[in-house]
C-alpha cells in the first residue's frame, strides 16, 4: 500500500487548519467555565462571545442566533425536533412534515422518529434527475396542506452529489403561511454563498470539521423570532435551547476555521471547481461509461458544490472500488453504507430516480483546502487500473436480494 496516501474524503471531514489548530491550542493551555463569574471564567466567556460574533458574521447572522451544539447531527435533531414540538403544542393539527428524499440521516431518521413516535406525517417533496428539488412541485405541496404542515426541511446542498437546492426560494413560499423551514447547511457553509439572514429559513445547522474547525463542535443557527422546545435540559446554556458547558477552545478553533472560510470561499470556490473540471474531462476520456451525478455546474453558478465529484462505474461495487482505490492511495468514499456485510444503494441516488443497481455501484470524490492538482493527478492515474479490477471482481449480489432500508451514511 502506497504511505503518502491522497485524501479525497473532505466531505466526511477535513484537515484541521492552522488557524483553528493555533486557536484551539491556546485555548486549551487555559482554564475557565465560561458559565463562571471569576476572571477565569469571564475570559472564557469573552473567548466564546468573540467566536460566536465571528462565526455570526462568517453565516450572515445575529450573534444570539448562534447556538453552540456538538455539530450538524444534534443541530438537525434540535432543529426538527423543537420546531415540531413547539408547532403542535400551538396546533395539534400541525403534524405534518415536508422534506426530500436526498437529505442526509441526521434529518431523515430524525423526521422518521419522529413519525413513529409523535404523530408525524412525512410528506416528500420530489427532486430531479439531477438531485435538485422539483420547486414547483414542492410549493404546490405547501399551497395544499399548509393548514397542517409543522415546518419544511431541505437541506442547502446535498452531501452526495453535490446538488445546491432552492433553499431561499422554498422559504419564501413557506413564510407566506409562517411555516418555518430548516436546512441543513453543513456541506455548504462556507463552500458556496450562505447568507442565513437573507435566506429567510427559521433555523440552520453547521458544523466545524467539515470547513476545518475541530470536530466536536456545531451549531444551529435559530432566527430571533423563532421558538423551538428544548431536546435537553439543564443549566439553560444557549438561549435555553441547549444546555450544557460551552467547550472554549473548540468554539475558538470553529470560529478561526469559519473566518477564514468565509474570507477565501470566492477564490476557493474556483480553485475547487477548476479541479472538478479537470478531473471529469479526464475521467470521460479515461473512462466513458463512467457516469457523473449531480449538476454539472457548467459556468460556476454554485448549481454543485466545487470541490465535489459523484460517479457511478457501472458493473462493480462502490464498496469494491473504495478498498482498491484505498490498497493503491486514494481515500474516497461511496456515500452509502453496509450494513451486516450487505452492500446498501445510495438512498440519494434511488430518490434521483436510479435502480438499486446502479445506486450501488457509485463513489464519491471530494476535494478541500489541502487538494492539489498532483493530488487530483495521482487519483487520474490510479482510477483506471481500481475500476477495472473492482468490475472484474462484479456485483456483490442482484438488486432484487437488496435491502435498501439502512443508516450510518456519511455526510
Amino acid at each position: 500500500m502506497n504511505t503518502s496516501a491522497v485524501y479525497l474524503d473532505h466531505a466526511a471531514t477535513t484537515q484541521l487548519s492552522g488557524a483553528a489548530l493555533q486557536a484551539v491550542t491556546a485555548q486549551f493551555a487555559r482554564t475557565g467555565n465560561p458559565s463562571s463569574l471569576h476572571g477565569a471564567g469571564r475570559a472564557a466567556n469573552r473567548v466564546v462571545d468573540e467566536a460566536r460574533q465571528q462565526i455570526a458574521r462568517a453565516a450572515g447572522a445575529h450573534p444570539s442566533e448562534v447556538i453552540f451544539t456538538s455539530g450538524g447531527t444534534e443541530s438537525d435533531n434540535l432543529a426538527l425536533k423543537g420546531l415540531y414540538w413547539n408547532r403542535v403544542a400551538a396546533n395539534p393539527q400541525a403534524t405534518k412534515i415536508l422534506l426530500s428524499g436526498i437529505e442526509h440521516h441526521a434529518v431523515l431518521d430524525t423526521a422518521e422518529w419522529l413519525a413513529a413516535h409523535e404523530g408525524a406525517e412525512l410528506v416528500w417533496m420530489p427532486v430531479d434527475r439531477d438531485g435538485v428539488l422539483d420547486l414547483p412541485a414542492a410549493t404546490a405541496l405547501l399551497d395544499e396542506h399548509h393548514e397542517r404542515i409543522a415546518l419544511a426541511t431541505l437541506m442547502w446542498a446535498n452531501n452526495e452529489v453535490g446538488a445546491v437546492q432552492p433553499v431561499s426560494e422554498l422559504a419564501r413560499h413557506a413564510a407566506g403561511y409562517q411555516i418555518p423551514v430548516h436546512t441543513d447547511a453543513v456541506q455548504a457553509f462556507t463552500a458556496v454563498a450562505t447568507d442565513f439572514a437573507a435566506s429567510q429559513v427559521a433555523t440552520m445547522a453547521i458544523s466545524a470539521h467539515k470547513i476545518g474547525g475541530p470536530v466536536g463542535i456545531g451549531a444551529l443557527l435559530v432566527r430571533r423570532d423563532v421558538v423551538l422546545t428544548p431536546v435537553q435540559h439543564g443549566g439553560g446554556h444557549e438561549r435555553k435551547l441547549r444546555s450544557g458547558t460551552l467547550n472554549a477552545a473548540l468554539a475558538a478553533g470553529f470560529a478561526a476555521a469559519a473566518q477564514e472560510a468565509a474570507a477565501q470561499r470566492e477564490a476557493e470556490y474556483e480553485r475547487l471547481a477548476g479541479l472538478r473540471d479537470y478531473a471529469v474531462a479526464e475521467i470521460s476520456r479515461s473512462i466513458p461509461e463512467a457516469q457523473l451525478n449531480g449538476p454539472a455546474d457548467a459556468g460556476h453558478t454554485q448549481a454543485r458544490l466545487p470541490g465535489n465529484l459523484h460517479y457511478t462505474f457501472p458493473g462493480c461495487e462502490g464498496d469494491s472500488l473504495l478498498f482498491v482505490l484505498d490498497m493503491l492511495g486514494i481515500c474516497s468514499s461511496t456515500g452509502s453504507a453496509c450494513t451486516a456485510g450487505v452492500p446498501q444503494p445510495s438512498h440519494v441516488l434511488l430518490a434521483m430516480g436510479r435502480d438499486a443497481r446502479s445506486a450501488r455501484s457509485v463513489q464519491r470524490f471530494t476535494f478541500g483546502h489541502s487538494t492539489t492538482r498532483a493530488d487530483v493527478d495521482r487519483l487520474l492515474e490510479a482510477l483506471p487500473e481500481a475500476y477495472a479490477r473492482a468490475k472484474k471482481a462484479g456485483m456483490a449480489a442482484d438488486e432484487s436480494s437488496i435491502h435498501t432500508a439502512g443508516t450510518g451514511f456519511t455526510r
